[in-house]
């Protein structure tokens, strides 16, 4: 992570790529595509536009005193690093920023402060909007206290099929009365099958029939009747005579 640079905070929300380079990008043109007039990460009072105008190469910055530019990382072909640095001796160097190059687009890297400050900017900024949200949905009334009050919920319920209430097919005095006249006819009527679990095969049920009575002792019985009927009735008797009524 580079040292803080006051002075390039401005560079960060921007970005810088030259389309005709990038087909041809290597560690070793790298360094000549960053110093492209257009690109606004480059200083041009820099060691590397001296070396530059000498026609000197890279290895005469280490004699040199001032700001420079190096190659810091090659991960060939997507990624490249370079560092801006204040050199002060030829063993000594101070770190001032790192651009990196990913396909060919230039970006700063923030330093470590910068991406502190963001990352808690952006966390007090999302609870900020939690409790704003929150409390909206929240509702007050003397009676009735706090509540929440959901604007989706009105959808929901909007959205809900309202369900008929179910009516009951009978009343309780109507079942009862059915149940009796159920078991009345039950009585009268037996089942002639019953089934002892479901799905299994029913049974006939063995129903006790009376023993008939012998055709002779019907038949005495019907005439009995008969001679009873053919008897001839008792004479009626006169009814009694007045007697005269002595004076």
């Amino acid at each position: 992570m580079a040292a803080v640079d006051f002075r390039a905070q401005d560079l960060l929300g921007i970005s810088w790529v030259d389309s005709n380079w990038v087909p041809i990008l290597n560690p070793g043109n790298v360094l000549d595509y960053f110093s492209e007039r257009s690109n606004p990460f480059y200083d041009r009072t820099c060691n590397n536009e001296v070396v530059k105008m000498q026609r000197l190469t890279l290895e005469h910055l280490n004699q040199m005193v001032g700001v420079e530019y190096i190659l810091l990382h090659a991960q060939e072909p997507i990624l490249y690093i370079i560092r801006k640095q204040q050199r002060q001796s030829a063993t000594q160097v101070i770190p001032m920023a790192d651009y990196y190059i990913i396909a060919g687009v230039v970006y700063q890297a923030p330093d470590l402060g910068t991406v502190i400050s963001s990352r808690a900017l952006s966390a007090v900024h999302g609870i900020q909007s939690a409790f704003d949200e929150a409390m909206s949905y929240c509702r007050y009334h003397p009676s009735k206290g706090y509540w929440w009050h959901f604007k989706d919920q009105e959808e929901r319920e909007k959205a809900k099929p309202k369900s008929k209430k179910k009516e009951e097919p009978s009343s309780l005095f109507q079942r009862h009365r059915v149940d009796t006249l159920l078991l009345d006819l039950r009585s009268k009527f037996p089942p002639t099958f019953y089934q002892p679990k479901p799905g299994e095969k029913p049974i006939p049920v063995e129903v006790k029939k009376e023993p008939e009575p012998p055709t002779e002792v019907v038949k005495q019985e019907e005439r009995e009747p008969a001679t009873k009927s053919s008897a001839p009735a008792p004479p009626s008797k006169p009814p009694p005579e007045k007697r005269a009524r002595l004076q």
